[in-house]
């Protein structure tokens, strides 16, 4: 007999407190050692229209659903003992007559039962009715994408906001295609597929797993939250296995699967060749170290793959190489020391303000490694509006020449020269260290970065691959990645399904940015037609009159999440600021968790809950996020408006506080709540 587990048990037992979880997996793993064990008592659904549905007792309220046929025991779902049985009384498992496949359907004329308002025709008196979304496909259209028969005649008549009430009753894999229908306007094509078991085909098997031994149960019980954040979607397996003839990128706003689209793709190319030497990093340690993870899930059982990936974030990547080519680590110049030696450079002078010699070396002359004055003329100073003379300019590059001067006499360097220096290392070099590169949130890459990346893998197919969203972009000013060599223009696709973040809260968080956003080479990325893939409730925005009524009504968002099962591992709270880091502490004390930051090993003293900066959550994503002292002053950050010195960079400062706000936001997948002290952020009028 076969031993199978359902998506929708690990999705239902994942939203269990956690000792009724444990108790779950003890009757899961009696079940798989013995399933007609004398400890176990099974009772037939009644009312279920499948005659293959049992409940299993946990203990006096917990209930396991199974599907038991003389072939297979499968568990389904898992949840207390009401609400277990009206889960399996409304579903059958079938195969699909057109695709083959093995589905979980809810019964049409069930849901019609308990919801009747989803299949009422429109109200006649609404004076512009939505159009209806599916109403050009035909049967046969449907049928290939996996819809049961019984729910063609809904689907073709719902509109946009009926779709989403109709979608969490259909069959994933329908509900899938027709998302993409919706966002893109074609239907996936999927290849025929002939399986004597319907278990076996791939539809199938991406909802259902064969489970051979204990072992292999523990790791898929242990793991749900961790193994939905690799999963891949079908939609985006053409971009997976694509050969490109230049660099390529993959953008989409939060939530649609970059990340997992990267991850996957670098697997991919270290399984296809054995003597690949594949770099996948990103712009921090702790985002490093959770692509580790991932990469992990994915290959832990293929040594030989996972010795070909390398994982390391762009700093620390360029530290070791330095060290590799120079015998040494590196002595990087703190913002405060490079501040330091432009002042000392000047003179005593006051033609310029401090904080615009900072800018203007920072994101110019060492951006760029501006050799001489000569090319300083002709470097691009993209956002700066103010023009420089040639007296100017050459005032300006004595000033920048001797605080490079300074800087070196103390054995410092800057990163952009660590990179620079790499870069024009390894350009000269005919071997490279890697075969193929995959970058994560490609968005914050700057000029040293792209620069070394590119000349760390040869020319040619798929060696260059980015993924990342402009609306995300928070660390680097814009500049033109064509003017470096690396030309995606003809190679980027946007992904349009956002799986990880509810409808409400993706849309909520949308109205924080513009429809369309636009890079320095001219391509755009539009925000517009992107669907989420479940709804959830709505986002909360509160403007509190003081600290205290702020901590209360987030004690009490807390409360509410841990009721509904999420486990405190599954909980965020961020903030603007290392400033505000106490103020997010006390919550979190105050609602009996331990605070540890991203990055940081959960504490043995308790309960550990994420509290970071909004910078450190960038790549992480949780089931409830709080985004706290969100006050005027503090976001958009008042020292940041106090360092401008055009009114250009005034508007890069507004816009990336804005995709601040957005990122901290888009770490939710189910719950978020925005908070702030009057007076409070004028973002948060936009939330609504």
């Amino acid at each position: 007999m076969d031993f199978r587990i359902a998506d929708t048990f690990t999705a239902a037992l994942a939203r269990l407190p956690t000792q009724e979880q444990k108790a779950v997996k003890t009757s899961a793993f009696d079940m798989q050692l013995d399933p007609a064990g004398p400890g176990l008592q099974f009772h037939r659904i009644e009312a279920s229209r499948d005659p293959n549905f049992w409940s299993v007792r946990v203990n006096r309220d917990i209930r396991i659903i199974v599907h038991k046929t003389a072939a297979s025991l499968l568990l389904a779902y898992v949840d207390h003992h009401d609400k277990a049985c009206a889960w399996a009384e409304r579903r059958r498992i079938e195969a699909h007559p057109r695709t083959g496949a093995v589905q979980i359907v809810e019964s049409r004329a069930r849901v019609e039962e308990s919801a009747p308002t989803l299949f009422r025709p429109p109200a006649p008196e609404r004076p512009a009715p939505e159009p209806a979304l599916f109403a050009a496909l035909s049967d046969e259209d449907l049928l290939s994408i996996g819809l049961p028969e019984d729910w063609i005649e809904p689907v073709r008549a719902a509109t946009e906001s009926r779709f989403f009430d109709l979608a969490p009753h259909l069959p994933a894999e329908a509900a899938e295609g027709l998302l993409d229908y919706a966002a893109t306007g074609r239907l996936p094509k999927p290849a025929p597929v002939e399986v004597a078991d319907p278990f076996a085909h791939p539809d199938a098997q991406r909802r259902f797993r064969v489970i051979e031994n204990l072992d292999a149960l523990r790791a898929a019980l242990d793991a749900p939250w961790e193994r939905w954040s690799v999963f891949l979607h079908p939609s985006q397996a053409g971009v997976i296995a694509r050969t490109y003839s230049g660099p390529a990128r993959v953008a989409g706003s939060a939530g649609t699967g970059k990340t997992v689209v990267a991850l996957h793709r670098a697997v991919r190319l270290a399984r296809s060749d054995s003597q690949a030497r594949v770099l996948l990093t990103t712009f921090s340690k702790p985002l490093a170290d959770a692509l580790q993870r991932k990469v992990d899930l994915l290959i832990a059982a293929e040594p030989g793959a996972r010795g070909r990936i390398t994982v390391a974030p762009w700093d620390g990547l360029a530290e070791e190489l330095h060290q590799l080519v120079h015998a040494r680590r590196p002595r990087i110049a703190t913002l405060t020391q490079i501040q330091a030696a432009l002042v000392q450079a000047t003179g005593g002078t006051a033609v310029w303000s401090e904080r615009f010699l900072t800018s203007e070396f920072r994101h110019v002359i060492d951006a760029w490694q501006v050799a001489d004055e000569a090319t300083y003329a002709d470097t691009p100073r993209p956002g700066r509006r103010s023009r420089l003379g040639a007296k100017q300019r050459a005032a300006l590059w004595s000033i920048f020449t001797a605080a490079r001067a300074r800087l070196a006499s103390q054995g410092l360097v800057t990163w952009a020269q660590v990179f620079g220096g790499l870069a024009a290392h390894y350009d000269a070099q005919a071997t490279k260290p890697f075969s193929y590169i995959v970058v994560d949130e490609a968005q914050d890459l700057g000029v040293p970065e792209l620069r070394l990346l590119r000349a760390l893998a040869p020319e040619g197919e798929d060696r260059l691959f980015f993924a990342g969203d402009l609306g995300q972009r928070i660390f680097q000013p814009p500049f033109s990645w064509k003017a470096l060599g690396v030309d995606v223009r003809g190679r980027s696709t946007t992904l349009k399904v956002n799986y990880r973040t509810s409808h409400q809260i993706r849309e909520a968080a949308d109205r924080l940015l513009p429809g369309a956003v636009h890079d320095m080479d001219g391509r755009e990325e539009a925000r517009k037609g992107t669907l989420s893939v479940f709804d959830g409730p709505q986002p909360q925005v509160m403007k509190l009159d003081d600290e205290t009524a702020e901590r209360e009504a987030i004690l009490r968002f807390l409360e509410a999440a841990r009721a509904e099962g999420v486990l405190p591992e599954e909980i965020g709270l961020f903030v603007r600021s290392r400033a505000q880091l106490d103020r997010a502490r006390t919550v979190a004390r105050a609602a009996g968790f331990v605070p540890v930051e991203p990055g940081d090993a959960p504490s043995a003293a308790g309960d550990s809950v994420i509290v970071g900066t909004m910078h450190l959550a960038k790549g992480l994503e949780f089931k409830a996020v709080v985004v706290l002292a969100c006050d005027s002053e503090v976001l958009p950050l008042q020292e940041r408006i106090d360092t401008v010195t055009e009114e250009a960079e005034l508007d890069e400062v507004f816009e990336t506080e804005r995709h601040l706000l957005y990122v901290a936001c888009t770490r939710a997948r189910d719950r978020l709540l925005i908070t702030g002290v009057r007076p409070t952020s004028e973002f948060l009028d936009d939330l609504g």
